[in-house]
């Protein structure tokens, strides 16, 4: 389960980088989320990311802000990479996915679910790879109250 979760992790992060790749000149491209353009959206995916981290660390975990602080550099690529670079190391230390479920499960489908919000914003293939979607229905269906 722990593999499948990092797994599914390394897929949806991957893909939504790809769509990170292809919003960099839509900064204001409004998104699926009538309160957001694009740079909100990619603002509250790093305050998002941060807080999964810092949180599976044992350090400070600030709740995602709303509106999300402005944490996009003039490179929102490296910016990206970095997050999930720092997510995937962090989670693959040992025994950190056992001590923080469900966590990166709901980091998963929240990579997945904004991917496709960015993708959306901005003209992009919003088709999820194969399987993802469903994996992130089980993972959250039944965690959240309306």
């Amino acid at each position: 389960m722990e593999s499948e979760l990092l797994s599914n992790y390394e897929q949806a992060s991957a893909w939504t980088l790809e769509h990170v790749k292809g919003a960099t000149e839509q900064m204001e491209a409004p998104t699926p989320d009538d309160d957001w353009d694009v740079r909100a959206l990619l603002n509250h995916m790093l305050d998002t990311s941060r807080y999964f981290v810092n949180a599976a660390r044992g350090d400070d975990a600030t709740l995602p802000a709303a509106p999300p602080p402005d944490l996009i550099s003039d490179n929102p690529i490296a910016d990206f990479e970095r997050a999930r670079r720092d997510t995937i190391d962090t989670f693959s230390q040992p025994g950190v996915i056992e001590k923080t479920m469900p966590s990166l499960g709901i980091a998963f489908s929240d990579q997945l679910l904004h991917g496709w919000d960015l993708a959306v914003a901005t003209g992009q293939d919003a088709r999820m790879p194969d399987g993802l979607a469903e994996a992130a229905y089980e993972m959250i269906h039944g965690r959240f109250t309306p």
